[in-house]
């Protein structure tokens, strides 16, 4: 398990929106390693997790992209049915709370990336150990 920052910025539902972040991350070498967007009418946000949350904060900052910045937990979890279940089962009985979450397997890959962030981060860092 490693902790890392998760970023969540809101946006208008419009073509062109996630691109711009993705192009000014990537201007500023920052890679993208995780991204799950969402919309509801006519707003959505995107959350991101990248590679140097410093240099992330530094891009956005210059080009004025407003953006929250939350505590978060990435961890590799084997690709396999049920490893999600007994991962969120543990936290579950630590009592963590999940603010969000998401999840990817490459098809065929060996381990799942899960990317978690919760009210009670303390303590989630104990439930996966």
């Amino acid at each position: 398990m490693a902790k890392t920052k998760q970023f969540t910025i809101s946006l208008d539902n419009q073509p062109g929106a996630v691109a711009a972040i993705a192009r000014t991350l990537g201007d500023a070498k920052v890679n993208i390693l995780s991204l799950l967007g969402t919309v509801q009418g006519t707003a959505g946000s995107v959350q991101l997790i990248v590679d140097d949350a410093r240099r992330a904060k530094k891009a956005l900052d210059s080009a004025r992209i407003s953006y929250q910045e939350t505590p978060a937990e990435s961890l590799d979890l084997p690709n396999k049915p049920g490893a999600l279940s007994q991962c969120l089962n543990k936290l579950a009985a630590k009592g963590v709370n999940l603010s969000s979450i998401h999840a990817t397997a490459a098809k065929g890959g060996k381990k799942a990336v899960v990317v978690y962030t919760a009210e009670t981060v303390v303590k989630a860092a104990t439930a996966t150990a």
